[in-house]
């Protein structure tokens, strides 16, 4: 189809969509439905809760463990096999409880509204739901409706419409009926044409529809995202380095121990259960459900802060951004319309407090009664609908009812008589009443149309014209933007026309902004302070957009606010450039969503780790790109669909809280890994050295995996349960690319492991050689001291750096009662000979239990003095 539709004529239009005013018929609309098909763009198919539950195999680590089950049974060892397959088991229905619940969240969200469209069809008007519609069908519009194809209007009477989903501009856009001649006009110049997913905010249109589904400016934008690729995030790429790493671990030393083994002459069948005992050691196979309650914990309390991820490990990555690009509009701002200074011709200025369409506030200035009759002038002279159930109109209008409950004025001596309704040709809305007897007309608009309706003598001079435009300019420059009002008296008649109006008075005028977010400065400056820049990209004026980001205090120079055309203009010039020239700006006006997305990869080719908000069409293709897409609860099902998280309140600083929350989960990681491999090295280094020292292994296989499953899971899931450290988020955001193994967690598992290692094999030592002890008694005191030891060693892995004894008990009491719970069931194991039997474990005597625990404090101690020395915190 021919894409000009704004070039068309009526009569053109109505021969090229072979329609009429009359609209379809039946027969001919249903012809169409059966050949283009419904109204409706495709959807991500949901994933099956069993999709959902194999996808969760693909985690590395899983298929290490499930590794670990095939050698376990070719081992002879069904026990170690059962145990490790019920570990998977939980994991990965934890793991799939968790993502179906939150695809369940987003797909409520999308279910919330129902479209239907009036249209004309057989001469009648009926409605039908939006997917029915087709091309040609004749729609009836009024204030409220939401669009739901790609339409030509016919006709129009003040007609504004929000296209803020589709082009990022706040404002609403004036529309009218007649054919634009232009050429290659963007979608934001197309005055005479309405766009899918848009919505009407005043007054009537008739308008025909010109394409429906994938054909319109909605539909090619959902197609862009369908063929962009998705990102992993930062915590997959490392569990999968994580896996790797572990995997190559466990092979050089099984190989080692193998050749060892070989070379003492052990028969082959020993060597292959002593070389699966070690695998079982060396595999912290509580890792993975560790993993899954940490996020599924971060993720419950980003939802209890309005946050919703849609999978697990997305938790993490909102932790890991270094740049957040956000829009602006409900987001940074409250989005509503808000009067912030009046001023008069005679110089006086009044400063207007509040927030938003909230009636508490307050008008400053000298001689109120100026400033209270400016707002009963914008009061009478509105369409829009204000009470405590209930706000609707234009966001102009609306603010200018604020305005005037804030002046306190009142309207039962005001009678109106007439109007003329805004329309977009005119530039301007009148309304003619009468006052204590007198008739009256007042107007609004923008200066230079007001002053046409204005007498020379009421300006008093050329002077008086000079200085509104340089008020008017001021306030455009303080990104305000600036509706004037005029008022005088004209004679009584039944009707009235523009003719009518003239000699009135210039009043004054009054600046209006969407208000920032109270909590959005703090959040900004709390985003800095943990490394994190924070961009702002928007299609509304680079004037507005400068003021509200000195206001949010993200720059203080123009010279970081650049526009669309600037964006292009720098793109042709080859990535270096345009890299370069991004890095140096913080504000983006009037993008377009392919600006935008080109925006997003030039941050990622700078190493930028990017999280991008948004609620729109728009946004989409950008939300897709972005290694975090974060997308708002009121905004569009693409926007939900295509993003990794959802922002139910649509609040900036719910975004800064979720990213404490994913920092908060990655420390936690940290934590859990710390403690889990750092026990798994203990073991192989003590069961190394019993065998270069011809010794038994100080603990068999179903010794091992209790130890790791049982006492291990219990602390590993009490960590995962941890609070933030006070300084999380003073820290640098963590290169996404580093391993979970970077240098500090490797250089204090190593010490950690090689302390309790040391320990624990010189316990054996004196118990097998000194003590003479019999193997299965020994076994028992060694199991009995790794308890402690491990119970021990967890208040170390609480902090990386601090001190055990700085982190409060009562940041996670969980801690204190893995203790008591993992020490209980130990003494159960040792007391109930059916579970000693199992675990080829025995009663050890209390007076020797208090000489383990003794023994096992050394590695606080230890530790302490470790950190001490690396870190100076204690």
């Amino acid at each position: 189809m021919n894409s000009h539709w704004y070039q068309m004529s009526r009569d053109e239009l109505f021969t090229k969509l072979k329609t009429d005013e009359n609209g379809l018929t039946h027969k001919e609309a249903n012809k169409r439905l059966e050949k283009y098909g419904k109204n409706e763009l495709p959807k991500k198919k949901k994933d099956s809760i069993l999709k959902i539950f194999f996808d969760e195999f693909k985690n590395p680590i899983l298929i290490l463990l499930l590794v670990a089950v095939i050698a376990s049974l070719i081992g002879n060892e069904p026990i170690e096999a059962l145990a490790i397959i019920l570990i998977v088991l939980i994991d990965v229905s934890m793991g799939t409880y968790q993502e179906n619940k939150a695809n369940n969240t987003a797909d409520a969200l999308s279910k919330l509204v129902t479209v239907k469209t009036k249209v004309l069809r057989n001469g009648k008007e009926i409605v039908i739901d939006s997917a029915d519609v087709v091309v040609g069908d004749f729609v009836f519009l009024e204030s409220g409706d939401k669009i739901s194809a790609d339409l030509r209007i016919i006709e129009a009477h003040n007609f504004t419409v929000d296209e803020s989903i589709l082009t990022g501009e706040s404002l609403a856009v004036n529309k009218h009926a007649a054919p634009i001649k232009d050429d290659k006009l963007s979608i934001s110049d197309q005055k005479n044409m309405l766009f899918s997913g848009t919505s009407v905010v005043t007054g009537r249109a008739k308008a025909v529809v010109v394409a429906t589904a994938l054909k319109t400016e909605l539909g090619k934008i959902a197609d862009t995202i369908n063929n962009t690729k998705e990102e992993l995030s930062p915590l997959t790429i490392r569990v999968n380095k994580l896996s790797s790493q572990i995997s190559i671990l466990v092979i050089i030393v099984a190989l080692l121990i193998t050749v060892l083994l070989i070379s003492k002459g052990i028969p082959y069948n020993e060597i292959f259960l002593s070389v699966v005992a070690l695998a079982v050691s060396a595999m912290p196979e509580g890792l993975p459900l560790a993993l899954t309650m940490a996020l599924t914990i971060a993720s419950n309390h980003m939802a209890k802060k309005q946050v919703v991820a849609k999978k697990l490990y997305s938790v993490e990555s909102l932790g890991s951004c270094t740049v957040i690009a956000t829009d602006k509009t409900g987001t940074l701002t409250v989005n509503e319309q808000t009067a912030k200074k009046i001023l008069l011709p005679n110089d006086l200025e009044y400063d207007i407090s509040g927030v938003g369409y909230e009636i508490e506030g307050t008008i400053a200035g000298e001689k109120l009664k100026y400033a209270q009759e400016l707002a009963l002038l914008g009061t009478i002279n509105n369409e829009a609908t204000l009470t405590e159930e209930e706000r609707f109109g234009d966001s102009i209008d609306i603010a200018f009812l604020v305005l005037g409950q804030k002046a306190k004025i009142k309207t039962d001596n005001i009678k109106i008589i007439d109007s003329i309704p805004y329309e977009s040709e005119n530039k301007y809305s009148a309304v003619f009443y009468e006052k204590d007897g007198e008739t009256y007309c007042t107007i609004k608009g923008s200066l230079e149309k007001v002053l046409e309706f204005c007498s020379d003598s009421n300006l008093v001079s050329k002077h008086n014209i000079k200085k509104l435009n340089e008020q008017n300019e001021r306030l455009a420059k303080d990104g305000l933007r600036v509706i004037t009002l005029a008022n005088g008296k004209i004679k009584k008649k039944d009707r009235y026309q523009e003719s009518d109006i003239k000699d009135l008075t210039f009043m004054g005028m009054v600046g209006f902004i969407d208000p920032i977010r109270k909590e959005v400065v703090a959040s900004i400056k709390q985003c800095r302070g943990a490394g994190i820049k924070v961009l702002m990209i928007t299609g509304d004026h680079p004037l507005t957009a400068f003021a509200i980001a000195k206001d949010l205090k993200l720059t203080a120079s123009y010279d970081r606010v650049t526009t669309g055309a600037e964006v292009d203009e720098y793109f042709v010039k080859g990535e270096e450039a345009f890299d370069e020239f991004v890095k140096d700006k913080v504000v983006f006006t009037r993008v377009t969503p392919l600006q935008k997305l080109e925006i997003v990869e030039s941050l990622k080719r700078q190493g930028e780790f990017v999280a991008v908000t948004g609620d729109g069409v728009n946004d989409a293709p950008a939300l897709r790109t972005a290694n975090i897409g974060i997308a708002m609860g009121s905004g569009t099902d693409i926007a939900r669909e295509t993003a990794n998280m959802i922002v139910l309140d649509d609040n900036f600083k719910s975004i800064v809280s979720g990213i404490l929350e994913g920092r908060v989960a990655y420390a936690n990681v940290r934590k859990i890994i710390f403690f889990l491999v750092s026990c798994g090295l203990a073991e192989v280094l003590f069961f190394c050295l019993a065998i270069l020292f011809d010794m038994e292994m100080p603990l068999v296989a179903i010794q091992i995996l209790w130890l790791n499953v049982v006492t291990d899971g219990i602390q590993d899931f009490a960590l995962s349960f941890e609070r933030a450290e006070n300084d999380i988020m003073k820290e640098k955001p963590r290169d996404p690319k580093e391993s979970l193994f970077d240098k500090t967690i490797l250089e204090e598992i190593i010490v950690a492991g090689t302390i309790i290692g040391l320990i624990v094999f010189a316990v054996w030592y004196y118990l097998i050689k000194v003590a003479h002890m019999n193997v299965p008694t020994a076994r028992g005191y060694i199991m009995a001291l790794m308890v402690f030891i491990q119970n021990i060693h967890v208040f170390n892995c609480r902090s990386e750096h601090a001190s055990a004894f700085k982190v409060p008990l009562k940041n996670n009491r969980l801690i204190v009662f893995g203790v008591i719970a993992s020490v209980l069931l130990q003494v159960i194991v040792m007391e109930v000979d059916a579970l000693s039997a199992l675990l080829q474990t025995v009663v050890v005597p209390f007076s020797s239990m208090i000489g383990l625990f003794a023994i096992a404090s050394i590695v606080l101690v230890l530790m302490e003095l470790y950190k001490k020395i690396r870190y100076h915190k204690i």
